[in-house]
């Protein structure tokens, strides 16, 4: 059997202490080959042969042994040097394919750090049964609120944070902080030197993308129209007819100035 390149991705998917990325199946292809050529000769001995000994033939060139050698070889055939990374997803897409079309226990994946099998959502009570941990704890709608800011705005601080939801941040900050959802970009160039926020891994994980460009697009919170309501909500001015709820387009608006008499004409 030639090599199947979908076969060993199930299995280095299940051997995997984390996300299978690109690149770490790559590195086993290479590393694959490195040890195949660096492995003796079948049949050669191990022990150096000196230049200028007499009576022994020259050897004739064999193929190296594999690791197969004391194992069934059919997996170890016909490897290529290189797996592109289209093949990688392809073969990814049929595994993930099967699990569904199978109504499997297990899931296949694809997070910002490459792909993983999980298990089922249906079945996750049994792992934290078994795992002894507590019911996953929902969000407030006060900490998703200041998440969607700082996703969307970061790296953002505090006091602009507070500035576009009207209340206070502290509190949804610090559960954020504590979840490991946002962490500390480092400090704004404004005066004080405040500190700004922005999301981690952890949060790509928990909403399910691979990278920040994946969030949906928001009229609302993109920075161009953040910066833009800051900027205006800054600068006071005076109140017009329409904040009062007047018609503009009447030719004639009630006055609040008193009105004036008419003059007398004099004699």
């Amino acid at each position: 059997m030639a090599f199947d390149l979908k076969r060993v991705l199930k299995v280095m998917l299940f051997a995997a202490n984390g996300p299978l990325s690109v690149k770490d199946i790559q590195t086993t292809v290479s590393r694959f080959h490195e040890q195949a050529t660096a492995l003796p000769l079948n049949g050669e001995s191990e022990t150096p042969v000196t230049p200028g000994q007499v009576g022994l033939a020259p050897a004739e060139p064999e193929e190296p042994v594999l690791p197969s050698a004391v194992e069934d070889d059919e997996f170890y055939r016909d490897v290529p040097t290189l797996v592109t990374t289209t093949q990688i997803r392809e073969a990814m897409d049929l595994i993930s394919t099967e699990l569904h079309a199978a109504d499997s226990e297990t899931l296949l994946i694809e997070g910002h750090s490459g792909w993983r099998l999980v298990t089922h959502p249906r079945f996750a009570r049994w792992v934290r049964l078994l795992r002894n941990e507590p019911p996953p704890v929902k969000l407030s709608p006060s900490s998703l609120e200041t998440m969607a800011v700082i996703a969307y705005r970061q790296p953002v601080t505090r006091a602009e944070i507070e500035q576009i939801r009207g209340v206070s941040a502290e509190a949804g900050l610090t559960k954020l902080l504590e979840r490991d959802l946002v962490y500390i970009v480092g400090r704004a160039d404004l005066p004080g030197r405040p500190i700004q926020y922005g999301t981690t891994d952890a949060f790509l994980e928990f909403v399910g993308i691979k990278s920040i460009d994946e969030l949906p697009a928001s009229d609302v919170l993109s920075p161009r129209q953040i910066d833009a309501w800051l900027q205006t909500s800054n600068v006071p001015r005076a109140a017009g007819d329409a904040d009062m709820g007047l018609d503009e387009t009447e030719e004639k608006q009630l006055s609040l100035e008193p009105a004036t008499a008419p003059e007398t004409p004099s004699a």
